[in-house]
């Protein structure tokens, strides 16, 4: 990321941190609020109805919620550990490395919980293509959109450099 005017790489590498810590507030809210959510369906009167392949589902799908959230808050927790090591390239670099696995995860667990209601309510098969366009939806926003103007970019850049 290019720097701001005036700005020396401890200030760039500060800002960077910032920015992805305020990116993780978001997705950690939800990752958490879907975790939550996870942890209470064995406790709600009707998961007794599941069947062995939805109660399987369910069990992987909340471990996967956990590894995403672990994931998300992990950058806060490296941050805390690596505090004053003079490791700040490092952190930013590893974090931002956490935090897109931690997206990746939470798409597969948003996925297999929509997978999860809709087999429970609609069938197998009403379940799959609905958790399917989940995943795609999810995917497009979270990584094909941004890497397709990444790849825009790159050309237009290297247009303009071999000019």
């Amino acid at each position: 990321m290019p720097r701001e005017p005036d700005e020396d790489e401890a200030a760039q590498l500060n800002r960077n941190f910032q920015d992805l810590l305020q990116e993780l507030r978001v997705s950690q809210n939800g990752t958490q609020i879907l975790f939550a959510f996870l942890l209470t369906v064995p406790f709600s009167s009707g998961f007794s109805k599941v069947t062995s392949f939805e109660r399987g589902l369910y069990f992987v799908t909340l471990v996967i919620a956990a590894l995403s959230a672990a994931m998300l808050i992990a950058p806060a927790v490296m941050h805390r550990v690596l505090f004053h090591q003079q490791l700040k390239a490092q952190l930013v670099t590893v974090a931002s490395w956490t935090a897109i696995g931690g997206q990746a995860l939470l798409i597969f667990a948003v996925s297999g919980a929509v997978l999860l209601v809709g087999d429970f309510l609609y069938g197998l098969t009403t379940g799959l293509v609905l958790a399917s366009m989940t995943m795609v939806w999810w995917l497009g926003w979270f990584f094909l959109l941004p890497l397709r103007l990444r790849l825009a970019h790159r050309r237009a850049s290297a247009k303009t450099s071999s000019r």
